[in-house]
C-alpha cells in the first residue's frame, strides 16, 4: 500500500471486510483524533444541550450563552445514568439527570446532589461532568475523544488558507439528504477521491466537467484532494450547467471554473463549488455499512433570492451519489469474494494513493502522516491526473 505511487496495491480484502479490522479503526482512529459532528451552527445554539453519537460513545454537547462550546462524557458523575437522551438541541440553563436529579451547569460544574449537602467530606469539585475535546473549524464542530491530538489547524494545515474563498463559516444548509450505504467507509471515500470511473458511471457529471481535468494539490496537513475544472458551457455542477443560486464573493478568476474535492481525515468529504458547497459526512457503523450525511451549503445571499430553490445543486447531486453507492456496494460484495485480490492503482488515482498511505502508516502505527503527491510528472495539458 505505501509504496511508491505505481508500483503500491489496494487494501487487503480484511481492511474492508474485517469486523477485527473495523473495531481497530474505531480505536486507533476515529477515537483517537478529530472527528467532525456536524455544521456548528446547525448542530447548538447558545443556551442550548445536545447528546450526539460519536462511533458509540455518547457525547453532550453545550453552548452557554455567550457562544462558547464545549463537550463532555454523557454519564452522571452520581451513578452513570444517561444525562440527555441522544437528538436534537435543547433549551436548558443545567443539565438535570432524569434518575437522581444531580444537576450540573453548562460548564460541567456539579451545581447539587440532593441529600448530599449533609453528607460529610462531600465535595461537589470533586464531580463535574469528564470534558471532552471540542473545537470549531471552518463551520463545522468536531470531538477529539482521546485527548490527545493536535489542534485542528495543525491536524489540516494549509486546508484554511485554500478553502478560505468560500468562507465555509458563513454558509447555510439548504438541504440535508441521509444515506446508508452497504460498504466499507474507506470504500466510500476512495470512490470519492478518484474520477477513473466517471465515465463508467456518471454521464450527468460528464456533462458539465471532463473527468480527466484538473490539479492534485500538496497537503501540510491530512487532508488530500484536487481540482476539477468545468466545461465551457458550464458555471457549476447542475444537470444543465446553469446556476440558480450566487457564486461565493471571494472566488474569481479561474476559481470560478473549478470544483475542490478534499477529504478531511477522518470523516468529512468537502467539495466546493462557484456557488455552493456539498459536504458527505461519514459515520462508519460496521466493517460493511456506512451512514452518509450530505449536506448543501449557500451564501446568504443566496437566499435573498426571490424564489431561491437549491433544487438545482441537490438534484444533480442525489442522482451522482446514488450512481457512486451502487458502486460502492458492488466493490464491497466484490472484496468479500475468494477472487479479490489488491489491486493497482491507475495513473488517474493519485488522491486515493495518498488516502491508502494515509491509513497505512496508520495500521504501522506511524499516527496520521501528512501524505505527499505523488512524484511522477503532471501531464502537459496540465490535467492532475499523473502520466504512467
Amino acid at each position: 500500500m505505501i509504496a511508491p505511487f505505481g508500483e503500491s496495491r489496494t487494501l487487503p480484502a480484511a481492511g474492508y471486510a474485517s469486523e477485527a479490522v473495523f473495531a481497530w479503526e474505531l480505536d486507533n482512529i476515529f477515537k483517537s483524533t478529530w472527528f467532525c459532528v456536524g455544521r456548528s451552527d446547525e448542530l447548538i445554539g447558545p443556551g442550548q444541550i445536545r447528546a450526539v453519537d460519536v462511533v458509540g460513545e455518547s457525547v453532550l454537547l453545550t453552548r452557554d450563552a455567550e457562544g462558547a462550546l464545549r463537550a463532555f462524557s454523557n454519564v452522571c458523575r452520581h451513578r452513570g445514568h444517561e444525562l440527555v437522551a441522544e437528538g436534537g438541541a435543547l433549551g436548558a440553563h443545567l443539565i438535570r439527570c432524569p434518575y437522581h436529579s444531580w444537576s450540573y451547569r453548562l460548564d460541567g460544574e456539579l451545581r447539587a446532589a440532593p441529600t448530599f449537602a449533609q453528607t460529610p467530606g462531600f465535595d461537589k469539585r470533586e464531580f463535574p461532568l469528564v470534558p471532552i475535546a471540542v473545537s470549531e473549524y471552518l463551520g463545522w464542530a468536531w470531538v477529539d475523544l482521546s485527548g490527545a491530538a493536535r489542534p485542528l489547524a495543525e491536524h489540516f494545515g494549509n486546508l484554511a488558507e485554500k478553502a478560505a474563498p468560500y468562507e465555509t463559516d458563513r454558509l447555510a444548509a439548504g438541504a440535508t439528504h441521509s444515506y446508508m450505504v452497504d460498504a466499507n467507509w474507506k470504500i466510500v471515500v476512495e470512490n470519492y477521491n478518484e474520477c477513473y470511473h466517471c465515465s463508467s458511471i456518471h454521464p450527468e457529471l460528464c456533462e458539465v466537467t471532463p473527468p480527466d481535468s484538473g490539479l492534485d494539490h500538496q497537503p501540510t496537513g491530512v487532508w488530500c484532494g484536487g481540482t476539477m475544472r468545468l466545461k465551457d458551457h458550464a458555471v457549476t455542477m447542475s444537470l444543465d450547467g446553469a446556476s440558480k443560486g450566487v457564486n461565493f464573493r471571494q472566488v474569481e478568476g479561474e476559481g470560478a471554473r473549478e470544483v475542490w474535492y478534499v477529504t478531511m481525515m477522518p470523516n468529512l468529504l468537502l467539495s466546493m463549488h462557484p456557488d455552493y458547497v456539498m459536504t458527505h459526512r461519514l459515520t462508519p457503523l460496521t466493517a460493511g455499512r456506512t451512514h452518509v450525511e450530505c449536506t448543501w451549503l449557500f451564501p446568504p445571499e443566496a437566499y435573498d433570492l426571490v424564489g431561491f430553490d437549491p433544487a438545482y445543486a441537490v438534484d444533480f447531486w442525489d442522482i451522482t451519489n446514488r450512481e457512486d453507492w451502487e458502486a460502492c456496494e458492488k466493490v464491497m460484495k466484490g472484496v468479500r469474494q475468494l477472487g479479490y485480490r489488491q489491486g493497482p492503482l491507475s495513473s488517474w488515482e493519485g488522491t486515493v494513493y495518498q488516502f491508502l498511505v494515509m491509513i497505512g502508516n496508520l495500521y504501522l502505527g506511524r499516527g496520521l502522516v501528512v501524505p505527499e503527491v505523488p512524484t511522477r510528472k503532471l501531464s502537459e495539458s496540465g490535467s492532475g491526473h499523473l502520466d504512467p
